[in-house]
């Protein structure tokens, strides 16, 4: 028997039409997940996903605030439907999502289409007229994760105070020229879109909120190692047309500005021992992608760009 059966099967019997299913009726699949226990359960009546959370994750993520923008992402028709959360213990039970392959970096190069379709079913999300909860804002989670990390025994990738302070140039543009909020996914992992060949799903909300929605057209670039003819593609599926200076010059910002976020959600994921992969080396290894961006020739034309307006 698979050594997480009956903590998975625990979870699904707590959904409303699953709750007398026995494991001889069913199969379970791991699945995928950096942070938590992902699982594909397939009973003779349905094929639902369960998610039990990961170690420490209640540091840092709000279940009640995810659990209210799945369901809203599932109005705006891009994400899988919640058959029931809990906010308290972080276990969600979702429908599966027929027909569908798990995106990677080489499917998004490989699969056709694949990054337009990523860009329409973003910008599906982000016009939906849904608001989700929570305000997603980059220089406020840098200092919270600052804070987490204080209390843990870990070293900082050498220089980043430095360029958190180069990063104030950033800062005053954004704010020169505020965006309109959108609801936005926020950690668009390329793991994190499912694609049918005609349509892009997206799912797992735990770090969503309202944000610049040129957050996740940027992160999604990064995640998906894109070159700039994919981005390119990406850029078109989202607007429609060719983008403008300003509008690139958001997706360049914030393909840096995710990775100095995300090295330090990955120290956090260090110093909790989460034995997914090796996050000292995804941290600096964002960290210095970041730094080489922002050293770029051309880096501060697109801050200039964001700052006009």
């Amino acid at each position: 028997m698979y050594e997480h059966t009956e903590t998975v099967l625990a979870t699904l019997r707590k959904t409303p039409g699953f709750e007398t299913v026995a494991s001889d009726r069913c199969s379970i699949t791991r699945l995928g997940g950096l942070t938590n226990l992902v699982h594909l359960v397939e009973t003779p009546t349905a094929r639902v996903i369960v998610r039990i959370p990961g170690e420490g994750t209640d540091e840092y993520i709000d279940r009640s605030i995810e659990i209210t923008n799945a369901n809203a992402a599932w109005r705006a028709g891009i994400s899988a439907e919640v058959l029931w959360a809990d906010a308290n213990s972080g276990e969600m039970v979702t429908r599966a999502i027929e027909n569908i392959e798990t995106m990677t970096p080489a499917l998004f190069k490989s699969r056709s289409g694949s990054p337009e379709r990523a860009g329409k079913a973003l910008a599906k999300l982000h016009n939906s007229g849904e608001a989700f909860e929570f305000r997603f804002e980059l220089f406020a989670m840098i200092d919270e994760y600052l804070k987490v990390l204080a209390t843990k025994d870990v070293d900082l990738p050498e220089g980043y105070h430095v360029v958190v302070k180069a990063a104030e140039p950033i800062k005053e543009a954004l704010n020169a020229n505020p965006a309109r909020l959108a609801p936005c996914h926020c950690d668009p992992l390329c793991e994190n879109f499912l694609d049918d060949g005609e349509a892009m799903w997206i799912v797992d909300w735990e770090y969503s909120g309202m944000n610049d929605p040129l957050w996740d057209v940027g992160d999604l670039s990064v995640e998906a190692n894109m070159d700039e003819s994919q981005e390119a593609e990406l850029l078109r599926g989202y607007f429609g047309r060719e983008p403008t200076a300003e509008e690139k010059g958001r997706v360049v910002i914030y393909k840096a500005m995710c990775d100095l976020l995300w090295t330090l959600w990955g120290l956090i994921q260090h110093t909790d021992n989460n034995p997914a992969e090796d996050f000292w080396a995804y941290a600096t290894t964002r960290f210095d992608r970041c730094k080489a961006l922002m050293n770029s020739d051309d880096f501060p034309g697109h801050v200039a760009a964001v700052k006009l307006g």
